[in-house]
């Protein structure tokens, strides 16, 4: 099993902390925050991966996105880094919360051709899915409008 990604709302950074601080590793390697928003995914790291959609969705420069101090910030760890926390930005929260939800799938076919990594698990650089690429992305968009919404930030917690 590769790396669990869990993105997550949170009020801010130190309730962000406390999601991690209370998740349960279990057998099966996965980390969940009890009472957060969540969507747990392998193979979609926020900082590696998650770039070409951001700046797709945003039509910000991936220069732009990559210097936005809250992407991929370190908020917080767990134990010895067993589960670690990131932030996104806010300015990703809210354009895929106001995205036009029709135009995921283009964004995923998009992302899929761009991508220098997989983003599915177990795929090669060839064989990127597009409609599970779409998938998560319809499911992030609905997990960032239910922040927005609520006034929370997104985050995301890495379990190796």
């Amino acid at each position: 099993m590769g790396a669990l990604y869990g993105y997550y709302s949170a009020g801010d950074d130190r309730d962000a902390v406390r999601a991690v601080l209370r998740a349960e590793v279990h057998d099966d390697g996965a980390a969940l925050a009890p009472d957060y928003d969540q969507l747990v995914v392998e193979g979609v790291d926020p900082v590696l991966e998650l770039l070409p959609a951001e700046v797709l969705i945003t039509g910000r420069a991936p220069e732009d996105v990559q210097t936005d101090p809250r992407r991929g910030a370190l908020v917080g760890m767990a134990g010895d880094g067993g589960v670690v926390a990131v932030s996104l930005t806010d300015t990703f929260r809210d354009a895929l919360a106001a995205f036009d939800p029709r135009l995921l799938e283009d964004v995923a076919v998009g992302w899929a051709r761009t991508s220098r990594t997989p983003a599915v698990p177990g795929a090669s650089r060839a064989e990127l899915d597009p409609r599970a690429l779409g998938v998560f992305l319809e499911d992030l968009a609905a997990l960032a409008g239910r922040a927005r919404s609520t006034g929370r930030r997104l985050y995301c917690w890495i379990c190796p």
